[in-house]
């Protein structure tokens, strides 16, 4: 059940922004091994002056702070994050240096919603987040 949080000085229309959703709940999915039906996407765009980054150049920025379910490798972690980074890149033109990706990971009990309790991620089921 991860909630992939975008914070970003660009502005995106509504089209945009549900395309830009639909992408990266795609590459979670394909990266994290699992469905998209507990995939939740927020995208908050905020004035240049609400976000920081020591190393930013001229140009938007973009942060994700995804709050996963642990158990993930590293390099399932690091594969999303590259190709999301590598998405926003070449699609909103936002510079390598501008952007930065958090994740924060929960045991499966801690995400939840109305209907279920997340269980923890064993690897090889891809029915359940």
């Amino acid at each position: 059940m991860p909630l992939l949080q975008f914070e970003t000085t660009l502005s995106l229309s509504d089209a945009e922004k549900t395309a830009f959703a639909e992408r990266v709940t795609d590459l979670y999915t394909t990266e994290m091994a699992t469905t998209a039906g507990h995939v939740a996407v927020t995208i908050r765009e905020r004035n240049g002056a609400d976000l920081h980054l020591g190393r930013a150049v001229e140009g938007p920025l973009l942060f994700l702070d995804a709050e996963i379910r642990q158990g993930r490798t590293f390099d399932r972690k690091r594969a999303f994050a590259l190709k999301t980074m590598a998405y926003v890149g070449e699609t909103f033109d936002v510079p390598d240096e501008n952007q930065k990706v958090v994740f924060t990971e929960h045991p499966g009990e801690a995400m939840m919603g109305v209907d279920r309790v997340g269980g923890e991620w064993s690897g090889d089921d891809t029915e359940s987040e």
